[in-house]
């Protein structure tokens, strides 16, 4: 496909897990893309990976946590690729535990990772969409946004947060040709899914598989999902498919959210 030919993609926290699967999932629609992290192997690793499939794609370093950075980001990718048409804000889960421990350590920290870093991105990118008339604003968020998960309660509040913030921009923008959404993974294979279960495996005296194999049981598909297929429907909602898709809040996991 080729319909996001000479679009300008950014994704934050794609050096693996689900930003690089939307990363691959917009290089194969024909977007020009600039990948992140903090840098190090991985993000070298999946910008080799990402070339050797024929894309073309920068990788650029920054902290999600820190303005300063974003801001840098921005600029820096406008300045090789050219004006942001697609934004897929992308970050770290915060720390796993119960709601009864958290401290104002646990919540400083989680706050930019996992809140504020998406309304500072748009703030960045969305004027030159406001006036070009086009612009895709999407972020990897979590069914824990509409269905808590145990143990995760800096997540559980948080995304719902994100929300909140997308819905409402959406309205703002959507007259400007700029759409707004978020994907909601549910338990899928990447390295954070294997994090948590180790950490919830040490709290429990299970193993890291007992904890997998016990939530793919709990998904009515019966297995984990796959990075790729959250890529794709960050695909689609880039593409000139989804155009009247705005607000809106897609949960792509095997449905395991029971309520709407």
């Amino acid at each position: 496909m080729s319909d996001l030919a000479d679009r300008v993609a950014l994704v934050t926290g794609s050096s693996s897990g689900l930003g690089l699967a939307a990363a691959r999932a917009l290089a194969h629609r024909g977007a020009r893309l600039a990948i992140n992290s903090r840098g190090g192997e991985k993000l070298e690793r999946a910008l080799q990976a990402l070339i050797d499939e024929g894309s073309e794609v920068v990788a650029i370093p920054a902290d999600i946590r820190r303005v300063e950075e974003l801001e840098d980001l921005v600029s820096e990718v406008e300045e090789l690729l050219g004006p942001i048409d697609i934004l897929v804000a992308n970050g770290g889960g915060p720390r796993v535990k119960p709601a009864a421990e958290l401290d104002d350590t646990d919540w400083a920290e989680a706050i930019p990772l996992t809140l504020l870093f998406v309304p500072r991105l748009c703030n960045f990118v969305l004027p030159g969409m406001r006036r070009r008339g086009w612009g895709r604003i999407i972020a990897i968020n979590s069914v824990s946004a509409r269905q808590p998960i145990p143990q995760l309660a800096l997540s559980n509040a948080l995304r719902p947060a994100v929300l909140g913030y997308l819905k409402t921009l959406a309205l703002e923008v959507a007259s400007d040709g700029v759409t707004v959404n978020a994907v909601l993974p549910g338990y899928t294979r990447t390295e954070r899914q294997v994090e948590l279960a180790t950490a919830l495996a040490k709290q429990t005296g299970k193993s890291a598989e007992e904890i997998l194999g016990s939530q793919a049981a709990g998904i009515p598909m019966r297995r984990l999902a796959e990075p790729q297929e959250i890529g794709e429907m960050i695909g689609f909602l880039s593409s000139p498919a989804a155009a009247y898709v705005t607000g809106q809040f897609l949960a792509v996991d095997g449905g395991y959210i029971l309520g709407s």
